[in-house]
């Protein structure tokens, strides 16, 4: 098999936009995925720790989901049915009631939104306004919650908000995530003592969105005394409580919701990623009974619901979901990982773990390392990527299902290629 594929890519850069960017850190062209592997058009295979960025918790192709898929593409199951009712939505629609919310004592409505996180968020922004008659959201430093004009103003990349080419990013305040200015410094007291303060110039706040981790802002975990905080605030505030759930539900933190055992109710839970179990497009918007006022196709969209998605989410549901099998499988891997990165850390002066469950990494001081350490990764056979406010963060973000053994083969690469970044003359003298 010939290994030059160099022509084959030439017509990314001939034809793709420059806004592409995971191809740039990983060049080379994938022809096939299973389970928790990648394999590239040269035949070289490579053990995935970005699982989409958590849209893959499932792996790469599951063959349970693949199944159904295909079982129902076969009858001439509907593609595309905008909202309207079908089998496919009425069974998803059963299973997330009867496996996620009934067992938890949730009761919230789930409304389709358009295809990705962002638009869910969106849809959030705009009922929490629509119910309070408030225009105020209040964001946290270092947040993320999509890249469109409405969920970009809640984000805090300076690079990502650039992308907005100047446009109004406004109707936001940014405070304090926990820990965001230290550890003597109590963020929960800074954001009461704003809002409580007349002449602040906080307005008052429709709603708080908050991520419990924070997965592109470099896995800044909140407590759960900084969430019941935040709840408080919100209600005492008259505000809405946004808990996005994108990037950390499905399991990544170890329970399907991230927030799970922390003691708060949301008003409204964005989802997305790994909602539709084999990386589909779906995004949706859990929504209190209460807030749900509003009005027939108030908030649509061509692709609101995806037929194939739920056909591949309700077996997600009921294959991993049903019992607490799989979250135990999750703690043991989690377990694993922490065991790892915290040797990863003890070689590297001043380095810190971060993250919780299946969703940690390595804050190894500064973006050229963990850059590095993620490039000799991939040149070994690894795909890992950073994340954090100056991509100083090793971020983990492995399939929830890979086995055991490959896992540790995955994180023995990841500890060899730290190795080898720290003997390098640069990183080594610093």
């Amino acid at each position: 098999m010939p290994t030059d594929k160099s022509a084959d890519l030439e017509i990314y850069a001939r034809r793709e936009s420059q806004a592409r960017s995971y191809c740039r850190s990983f060049p080379t062209s994938f022809v096939k995925a299973q389970g928790s592997e990648l394999t590239d058009a040269t035949g070289r295979t490579y053990i995935d720790f970005l699982a989409g960025c958590s849209s893959l918790n499932y792996g790469h192709n599951d063959p349970d989901m693949k199944a159904a898929l295909i079982e129902h593409l076969n009858a001439d199951g509907i593609t595309h049915g905008l909202d309207m009712h079908s089998d496919a939505k009425a069974d998803f629609l059963t299973a997330f009631e009867d496996i996620i919310l009934r067992p938890r004592d949730m009761d919230y409505k789930v409304m389709m939104t358009g295809p990705t996180g962002t638009n869910a968020v969106e849809a959030a922004m705009k009922l929490a306004r629509k119910v309070t008659g408030r225009q105020n959201i209040i964001a946290f430093t270092n947040g993320f919650h999509g890249m469109t004009m409405g969920a970009l103003s809640c984000t805090g990349n300076a690079g990502k908000r650039a992308g907005a080419g100047g446009g109004p990013l406004c109707g936001t305040t940014h405070m304090p995530f926990e820990g965001a200015f230290g550890p003597d410094v109590d963020s929960l007291k800074i954001i009461e003592q704003m809002l409580g303060n007349p002449s602040s110039g906080v307005d008052a706040p429709a709603a708080f969105i908050i991520e419990p981790v924070q997965g592109e802002g470099g896995l800044n975990a909140a407590s759960p005394e900084f969430m019941r905080g935040i709840a408080k605030l919100a209600k005492d505030h008259g505000a809405l409580l946004i808990v996005d759930d994108i990037q950390a539900g499905c399991g990544r933190t170890g329970t399907f919701f991230s927030f799970e055992d922390m003691g708060i109710e949301p008003d409204m839970i964005p989802m997305a990623k790994s909602f539709s179990g084999m990386g589909l497009p779906f995004a949706a918007l859990l929504i209190k009974p209460e807030h749900d006022i509003w009005g027939p196709a108030e908030h649509n969209g061509t692709f609101r619901g995806n037929t194939h998605a739920f056909v591949t989410a309700r077996v997600a549901l009921e294959k991993f979901w049903k019992d607490d099998t799989f979250q135990k499988e999750i703690a043991t891997k989690a377990g694993m990982l922490r065991e790892t990165l915290e040797r990863i850390a003890d070689a590297i002066p001043g380095a810190r773990l971060k993250g919780r469950g299946m969703m940690q990494g390595v804050d190894v001081g500064n973006g050229d390392l963990a850059g590095d350490i993620c490039a000799r990764a991939f040149e070994k056979g690894l795909i890992i990527e950073t994340s954090g406010a100056h991509d100083e963060v090793v971020k983990v973000l492995a399939p929830l299902t890979t086995p055991e053994d490959m896992f540790r083969k995955g994180l023995d690469i990841l500890v060899e290629a730290t190795r080898d970044a720290m003997a390098t003359t640069k990183f080594a003298a610093e």
